[in-house]
């Protein structure tokens, strides 16, 4: 099987998230909330020979792929179908994690194989929905958003400039016939912003197809209450690492670590400290961890990437998450 994506600071990855120590010598168990076609957790699980791994996935077609990459390891891998806040919200097992990791990037493989429109490169099903057969398309969503919410989204999640122009665009195109496709949505962003930005470093559609993809599979929206439900359910002492690719994400990655590493975490409108006055975790990572130049090289999407780890001292229940509930 020909593996399509390669994983982003994985020996970073490895190093923060080593299940090393006397309680970890026989056994360690870690979840991959995010295990694409299984890259980082081929590594873990061929690294650390103790170590037992449950992946997460909404997209039942890459997680095919993995179970088929991953089936030399045998019981030492299981698999979960769905996504990750769902998981975590409703934890499935008795043991908690020693080690939980997020890949919040989207797999080579969806851009380049799923045939989902992802990506402007194909002319393809506008859809983009990871998991195919629930909730709405990209094309559903272009094609009956009113057009200020469609502007707006397309602002909030890509920080597009010429965001209103392109929502006009749309609803004018789409007033003509149902636009349904990757390259008709491309060819009319294409054509209604200036020539300079049209001829810019990169496609003029492509922010806003960052913003349709986001929109489409609730990404900021799922995030915060599943780190959230997956730092309780990870083991005391245990590790979570989390890999973001865009500033939003990475903004409320960064606001829920620094809060759990406050010394008091009560709500800033509490009369008294109620938290007992001591932090949840302890910050690994007091700045992100990036790419080397080398591995940028070698790997171009992992030119954005960062990486936040915590350890856990203790659930934080009363944890006021910080961020974007209202995105």
């Amino acid at each position: 099987m020909e593996i399509v994506h390669t994983p982003v600071l994985l020996h970073e990855c490895l190093s923060y998230l080593s299940p090393l120590g006397e309680s970890y010598e026989n056994d360690a168990f870690m979840v991959d909330s995010t295990l694409g076609e299984g890259g980082h957790t081929f590594n873990f699980l061929s690294k650390y020979p103790a170590l037992h791994v449950t992946g997460v996935d909404a997209d039942a077609l890459i997680q095919g792929r993995a179970r088929e990459r991953l089936s030399q390891f045998g019981d030492r891998v299981s698999f979960y179908n769905g996504w990750f806040n769902d998981f975590y919200h409703n934890y499935p097992y008795e043991r908690h994690p020693d080690l939980i990791l997020f890949d919040l990037g989207i797999s080579v493989f969806h851009y380049e194989r799923s045939g989902r429109g992802f990506s402007f490169r194909h002319d393809e099903e506008l859809d983009m929905r990871l998991n195919p057969s629930a909730g709405e398309s990209a094309e559903d969503i272009v094609n009956s958003m009113p057009e200020e919410e469609l502007a707006n989204m397309i602002y909030l999640y890509s920080d597009e400039k010429f965001s209103r122009r392109i929502s006009s665009a749309i609803v004018e195109g789409r007033k003509k016939g149902r636009i349904s496709s990757t390259k008709a949505l491309a060819d009319l962003i294409y054509g209604c912003v200036p020539a300079s930005y049209a001829h810019g470093p990169i496609h003029p559609a492509t922010r806003t197809f960052q913003a349709l993809r986001i929109c489409v599979n609730s990404e900021l929206k799922r995030l915060p209450l599943a780190l959230h439900d997956a730092f309780n359910v990870l083991a005391e002492g245990g590790k979570m690492g989390v890999i973001t690719f865009h500033s939003l994400e990475d903004r409320i990655v960064k606001n829920y670590f620094r809060n759990l590493g406050k010394v008091c975490v009560c709500p800033p409108n509490a009369p008294v400290c109620t938290c007992g006055s001591s932090p949840c975790a302890q910050v690994l990572t007091k700045k992100p961890i990036e790419p080397t130049k080398e591995e940028v090289l070698a790997n171009s999407p992992s030119r954005s990437a960062k990486l936040r780890v915590v350890k856990k001292i203790r659930n934080a229940d009363k944890m006021r998450l910080l961020g974007v509930e209202a995105l």
